[in-house]
């Protein structure tokens, strides 16, 4: 293990000694190993700061061991039904109130980028911030054109405190592959190298610039989700200016209320941004907690949602979404079944697993949770529960999956504290099965194959050569040298089969569809005819030949 790594886990621990931090692992393995460590330590023994509430100290450890420990502070904060509300109300701070670094230095930092004055680009830079976040911290602006905007400015020397942490995580996630079957079960390296490239993605606010500015293409016909407009010509890699958005933090639920606001609009409408985004747009943010998310209620009855901070966004591997999709609604309607056979299809569940048992299991979970408001249920407990449950089928972490999973933690947890009565089955389910219609609709089916057919083109021209490959091999002797050599030289255009027979066979049923499929891009009964006659012409020649 590298000095450095040892090194920063020796000050992970020094930071709890510090903040009197050490009986949070009471009763875990990792307790002994804190007080061996403390032992070890000399210089440690004296220092103790257990002033403060818990919460309070917990907030400042994390502060102090930076940005990676800041993000895991940020996200178990949406969940106050999962810890004590002490807790709970001071990770909160974490959200946009970290400690900020020196205005005057944000000033310099937007300059340099910039090459130019600030005053030959805005009229006014407040250097106090507006908000400050692990990663970087926001100041309120204004143009030359007299428009509102804010700057986002990188915090300096992210990148390395980053890199140094992220060591740590690899050491400690190879240390339980190497020595937990149970461990190795969760792929924790794989967990690890999915945070690494979203956190280095946060880094660099071009791409961010991108992310807003998609974001916004795909909710532009949609009053649901306001999302400011980027300055692009101002941005660069560390500095991003975009429009401020005067609203309310979505955190503030009593002062929405005040205002009379349908909190239960306003829930539902988080949960179908949710599903638009995931599966009708692919394309979806990913760190959705209160500190990003602002409500605009200039007509109450009616409130919009507006998001900030798009350094995070997830998107799914189209196999991956529609197995989604399908789980879910095989959920909601109570087919667990399918749910176990989709487990399986997925590959998230190894194929030697049993269906029946895996049914049982499921539906052991899922049944007690149905009919029930939002406010009696807890996702986060019944996909521990589910996970638990699937251990024994050896079902897999799926990294891919990660940020999903944690933006729908975020999302019961902001409904949570909105509308508790919200009915979350309800309100995904009419929006899932419009999108699994829309999927499977003649139209766009037929755009997705349109879409294809440079593909299909460029099989159909190999066709033919892989047609003579096929014929010319097989009308000489097997045994000859050049069969076999011609064989070698071509296995991976044509697939074995055991005869010759089963070859040309083989061959012309690939041909023909690969005909069929170049037909079916084609208008109609044209595209039909050709494909037919295509196929028909195929396999006589190949008969022939044979």
């Amino acid at each position: 293990m590298k000095l450095r790594v040892v090194m920063r886990l020796i000050a992970i621990q020094r930071a709890l000694v510090r903040h009197g931090l050490t009986d949070f692992l009471r009763g875990t393995p990792l307790h002994r190993s804190a007080q061996l460590l403390r032992v070890l330590s000399p210089w440690t023994w004296l220092q103790s700061d257990s002033q403060g509430s818990r919460g309070a100290r917990l907030r400042l450890a994390l502060e102090e061991l930076g940005p990676v420990f800041i993000k895991f502070g940020q996200a178990v904060s949406t969940r106050p039904d999962l810890l004590p509300l002490d807790i709970a109300a001071e990770l909160a701070k974490l959200q946009d109130a970290v400690p900020p670094f020196p205005g005057e230095q944000a000033q310099a930092l937007v300059a340099a980028a910039l090459a130019r004055p600030l005053q030959e680009v805005f009229t006014q830079f407040d250097s106090t911030p507006l908000a400050a976040a692990s990663i970087a911290q926001v100041h309120a602006a204004q143009l030359l054109d007299g428009s509102d905007v804010v700057v986002k400015v990188l915090r300096p020397g992210m990148r390395e405190r980053i890199t140094r942490d992220l060591e740590v995580m690899y050491a400690l996630a190879s240390l339980v592959d190497r020595y937990s079957n149970e461990g190795r079960r969760l792929r924790p390296r794989d967990v690890v190298r999915e945070y690494e490239r979203t956190i280095f993605d946060e880094l660099d606010l071009m791409r961010e610039a991108a992310n807003a500015t998609q974001l916004r293409r795909n909710f532009a016909d949609n009053p649901m989700l306001k999302v400011p407009l980027v300055h692009f010509d101002l941005c660069r890699d560390n500095v991003m200016v975009m429009e401020r958005i005067h609203g309310i933090q979505i955190g503030e639920v009593e002062r929405l209320r005040a205002l009379g606001t349908d909190m239960r609009k306003l829930a539902e409408n988080g949960v179908a941004i949710f599903f638009t985004q995931v599966f009708r747009h692919n394309f979806f943010h990913a760190d959705m907690h209160p500190g990003n998310i602002f409500v605009m209620v200039d007509d109450p009855a009616n409130p919009r949602y507006a998001a900030v901070d798009f350094g995070i966004m997830g998107t799914l591997d189209p196999r991956d979404r529609n197995y989604l999709a399908e789980n879910f609604l095989a959920v909601f309607r109570r087919d667990y079944r399918r749910v176990a056979v989709l487990h399986i299809e997925s590959g998230w569940v190894p194929a030697t697993a049993r269906v029946d048992d895996m049914e049982s299991a499921i539906r052991s979970i899922c049944e007690p949770i149905f009919d029930k408001p939002l406010r009696d249920i807890s996702f986060g407990v019944v996909l521990l529960r589910l996970f638990e449950a699937l251990r024994r089928f050896d079902g897999r972490i799926q990294p891919q999956l990660i940020l999903l999973q944690k933006t729908l933690f975020n999302i019961e947890g902001l409904g949570r504290q909105l509308y508790p009565d919200l009915d979350i089955w309800k309100t995904a389910n009419p929006i899932l099965a419009e999108w699994m219609r829309e999927q499977h609709h003649p139209m766009n089916v037929a755009k997705r194959l349109w879409k294809q057919l440079p593909d299909w083109l460029a099989i159909a021209e190999s066709l033919p050569t892989a047609l003579r490959y096929v014929v010319e091999a097989h009308s000489k002797p097997q045994n000859s040298p050049d069969a076999r050599a011609q064989s070698s030289l071509h296995s991976d255009v044509v697939p074995p089969a055991t005869d010759r027979g089963a070859k040309l066979v083989a061959a012309s049923v690939t041909l023909l569809a690969g005909v069929i499929g170049i037909g079916l891009q084609l208008p109609w009964g044209l595209g039909w005819l050709m494909a037919a006659a295509g196929g028909v012409w195929l396999l006589v020649g190949v008969v022939r030949r044979g």
